[in-house]
């Protein structure tokens, strides 16, 4: 019992500790000195303000009741909450507001604290009965008083939350992880492979990389926080704001193209094409040049929009900006007076299939009809080829090439879905192909499964996917197709990772299966969807369109 409790003790600190020795043995001499005194001060706590502080950072507040702070492994929290007030680690609530008192309190404690001084005890919702309390326009003093009835401990706030913050994104380069993935993978829910990493190779090359990185993040939260109250008159004077922001280091550039990208789509609904292309063309990703083309086209600039478009096409980003261009390039030829090409109408294999309405969802009771037909059929949507593409390449995705890995907890490299995967790992992909296209890959894809089950990968979906219908289309699938889609997820790995096939259908004998796209009653192919049934058309990989209608209607 004694060596559990001294597990549960260290167990968030240890993680804590880890994170802030981490951080400063990489970014130490980037923080500044209130930073530095920060952590020192937390050093110098006691063992239980050390753990009581880390489980407060930890949880969901910001306001905590002393009453409700329950941990065995600490004992008694009056003198770690004294010291951590007194060391400036901490704070008492001196005024809650609404939201906050409704978050600490019961509907049944906050009527039974503000009994004596409300006008009625009868109110007919959480809501309504604040509202009331907040009317009576109480001093904190008086406030805080009337809590203590139902509240006889401290309210407290652990103190530096934005250091915290800080602290994390030095440690995990972004700002969704957080401290949750040492707790994650402690428990084992998530398995991260143990790959290389260089500690003295850093994201952010100095403090102005960080602070232009949240300063991007504060432009992102002031979007959100703007849409979240459809606050439209904020959107245009935010935009102005962003196109102004001069973007000088790598460690933002993806996130900045994002916002850009994001936000200029919305100002585009609300026709501000002016600032909207602005935008666009701060942006380096799709779909920004697509989206400055149909702005141009929709006012009539139809020689910029050309020449826009011809630019696509000559060197595109990716196929579905080249596609795009490709069908608004006739429209602008024909507005300047010359004469369009016509585009080819896909001629997509295709069936039909009448089947009664059930109570599984459409691919689902497709699936259970073709069955009668096949061997095996599976609903898989993305995840099956995704699962094999990662098996196939796992090596080459957890190569530790320079900047790639900054933490112990990623799902992949940091450019895992970039279109420059492949030419950073020319030479190893280029050398696992060979493999693919003459190796045994029913041997070698399973024994990729077993050897790297659970542990996490972008492209591995462990929970849906099982080693045996891994085995089973590697059978059935020739190894030219298999790598003829692998080649095709290589040139675009975050566009092309969709659009696959609903179902697979396996026969018994190689070669012997169909990719197979469904489509209800009023369904319509997606721009995804059709690019890979182009594709699997040109290669000769064998694939349908299956139209579904409702016996019964």
């Amino acid at each position: 019992m004694k060596q559990t409790v001294e597990l549960a003790a260290h167990y968030y600190l240890d993680n804590f500790l880890r994170l802030c020795r981490t951080v400063e043995a990489r970014y130490g001499d980037l923080l500044t000195g209130d930073e530095q005194a920060v952590l020192e001060c937390f050093y110098t706590l006691s063992f239980g303000s050390q753990c009581l502080y880390t489980r407060l950072i930890s949880r969901t507040g910001p306001w905590f009741r002393e009453s409700k702070l329950q941990y065995s492994e600490i004992g008694s929290l009056g003198a770690p909450i004294d010291e951590l007030l007194e060391s400036n680690m901490a704070m008492l609530a001196e005024e809650l507001d609404p939201e906050e008192l409704s978050a600490l309190f019961t509907r049944a404690e906050l009527q039974s604290a503000f009994a004596a001084q409300l006008p009625n005890d009868k109110y007919g919702s959480k809501a309504e009965l604040i509202a009331a309390i907040e009317a009576l326009d109480l001093t904190p003093a008086a406030s805080q008083k009337n809590l203590a009835r139902s509240e006889p401990g401290r309210i407290l706030t652990p103190l530096h939350f934005e250091f915290i913050e800080l602290l994390q994104l030095l440690f995990f380069g972004n700002r969704h992880q957080s401290l949750t993935e040492f707790v994650l993978a402690d428990i084992g829910i998530t398995r991260y492979f143990p790959y290389s990493l260089n500690r003295k190779e850093r994201l952010f090359k100095n403090r102005a990389a960080v602070e232009e990185y949240q300063l991007c993040a504060v432009f992102a939260d002031e979007h959100y926080d703007a849409l979240a109250v459809e606050d439209w008159d904020a959107l245009p004077r935010l935009g102005r704001r962003l196109a102004k922001l001069d973007v000088q280091h790598s460690s933002s550039l993806r996130r900045y193209h994002s916002l850009c990208n994001r936000l200029a789509r919305d100002l585009e609904r609300m026709e501000e094409f002016g600032v909207a292309l602005s935008l666009y063309r701060h942006s380096e990703r799709h779909p920004a040049r697509e989206r400055q083309a149909r702005i141009l086209e929709k006012r009539g600039d139809w020689r910029k929009a050309k020449g826009l478009c011809l630019q696509i096409i000559e060197a595109p980003w990716c196929e579905a900006e080249q596609e795009a261009a490709g069908r608004i390039l006739p429209r602008i030829e024909r507005k300047l007076g010359g004469s369009a090409t016509t585009r080819r109408r896909d001629q997509f294999n295709t069936c039909a299939l009448s089947i009664p309405r059930g109570d599984s969802s459409v691919e689902r009771l497709a699936a259970q009809s073709l069955s009668q037909n096949w061997h095996t059929v599976h609903y898989v949507e993305n995840r099956l080829m995704n699962m094999l593409f990662g098996l196939a390449f796992w090596e080459e995705i957890f190569m530790p090439l320079p900047g790639v890995f900054h933490h112990p907890y990623q799902g992949g490299p940091a450019d895992i879905f970039e279109q420059g995967f492949r030419e950073r790992r020319a030479a190893a992909i280029e050398a696992r192909v060979d493999i693919l296209l003459n190796g045994s890959l029913s041997d070698l894809l399973p024994q990729a499964y077993r050897r790297y089950q659970s542990n996490f990968c972008h492209w591995t979906d462990w929970r849906h996917i099982d080693e045996q219908m891994v085995r089973d289309s590697c059978q059935l699938i020739p190894n030219a197709h298999l790598v003829a889609i692998f080649e095709r997820l290589l040139f675009d790995p975050r566009e092309n990772r969709s659009g696959f096939p609903d179902l697979i259908a396996l026969g018994k004998q190689p070669g012997d299966y169909r990719l197979i796209e469904v489509k209800g009653p009023g369904d319509a192919l997606q721009d995804g969807q059709k690019r890979w049934l182009r594709y699997f058309d040109r290669l000769g990989i064998p694939a349908e369109v299956l139209w579904v209608n409702w016996a019964d209607d």
